[in-house]
């Protein structure tokens, strides 16, 4: 059973600009600090996935990117960048739909989103730069996590989020795409309602729940790439965003 009735979501600002190189364990134990807060057992640490891309170099310079024939075809059909495009292939399993200037992909990661993910908003001052996702952002979250307990002797979860659109319903919300120490899922299957029926399909995206919540304090332009949730019960495990995706086969749209 979740109780939500005592949890809290903070905020933790970090002012610096993230390059290539820094180390995301250092940045959030020092803004933590600064705030006069700390970690404790069993927060839920939630991230930006910008802030690990930056620290990662998963930033590309589109005037070094050489479009294909496809990539340009594709850019006069959405009047997108055709080096964009490029990139969007390049990141991108496949391509599951093009509609007027919407390119839906299937990451490499297994994600079905916008652009493969890559995103041209809060880069910094570098022009003609955007920010692509982590290669693998379940392992830098088991990373983070594994920090932070040297440091602390305290476990936490991690969640990395991004900001996906929805296919039914106007308006983005924040989801994991990378987790550590979490189950993100929770599944009610075999159990019953408050009336005695058994639930036979019911299950809970807690991680995506979690990264929306914390979305809540982060806000775009904010400066506040990181929150801590905590108060909020979850089951912990070694665990992995993909047990989070539908397979190409159980995707009633695809």
């Amino acid at each position: 059973m979740h109780e939500f009735y005592n949890t809290q979501i903070i905020p933790i600002l970090i002012d610096d600009d993230i390059s290539k190189g820094d180390n995301v364990v250092d940045l959030i134990m020092e803004a933590i600090k600064e705030r006069n807060e700390s970690l404790l057992e069993n927060d839920v640490v939630v991230i930006t996935h910008k802030v690990i891309s930056k620290a990662e170099g998963k930033v590309a310079d589109l005037s070094t990117i050489v479009p294909s024939e496809e990539s340009k075809k594709i850019s006069l059909d959405t009047g997108k960048d055709p080096r964009l495009v490029e990139l969007i292939l390049s990141e991108s399993n496949e391509i599951v739909k093009i509609e007027r200037d919407i390119i839906i992909a299937e990451t490499k990661h297994g994600f079905v989103c916008a652009n493969a993910g890559i995103d041209a908003s809060n880069v910094g001052m570098l022009s003609n730069h955007v920010v692509l996702l982590p290669d693998n952002p379940d392992e830098s979250a088991r990373r983070i996590r594994n920090d932070i307990k040297s440091r602390t002797k305290i476990n936490v979860s991690i969640i990395i989020s991004d900001t996906f659109g929805r296919p039914f319903r106007k308006g983005q919300v924040n989801v994991a795409i990378g987790i550590a120490g979490i189950d993100p899922m929770v599944s009610y299957i075999g159990k019953t309602d408050m009336y005695g029926k058994i639930l036979k399909v019911t299950e809970i995206a807690i991680a995506d729940e979690l990264a929306s919540a914390a979305e809540l304090v982060m806000g775009k332009s904010s400066r506040i790439p990181v929150a801590i949730i905590r108060g909020c019960h979850y089951t912990s495990g070694d665990s992995s965003i993909s047990n989070i995706s539908r397979s190409k086969e159980d995707d009633l749209f695809r």
